[in-house]
């Protein structure tokens, strides 16, 4: 089943904040961590029912190589991704960015 894939505006901004952190650490960390972000995206479009909701609606995605996963909402046609989020944000914390995007 093919599904649209729809970003909220902020996952870009989670990403390029992301992509830069790993940038500055190590040259090419960022674009590996910009792959494994892809792949995850990938992953959830072919099969957007195979991660468990962690909360209301929202599923997640870990990353394999990095702590932070994505976060979606899967319909019948359409995928949602919320936001990328670093493992290490406490859970409320991650409750309340998702209410508030």
């Amino acid at each position: 089943m093919n599904h649209k894939i729809v970003f909220r505006k902020e996952v870009e901004d989670d990403i390029d904040l992301a992509y830069h952190w790993y940038e500055e650490k190590s040259i090419g960390l960022g674009e590996e961590f910009l792959r494994m972000f892809y792949t995850s995206v990938a992953e959830i479009e072919r099969y957007p029912l195979a991660w468990r909701k962690v909360y209301k609606e929202f599923r997640r995605c870990l990353f394999k190589r990095f702590p932070y996963a994505v976060y979606y909402t899967a319909a019948k046609k359409e995928i949602l991704i919320y936001g990328v989020i670093h493992g290490a944000r406490h859970t409320v914390f991650t409750k309340t960015l998702l209410d508030n995007r």
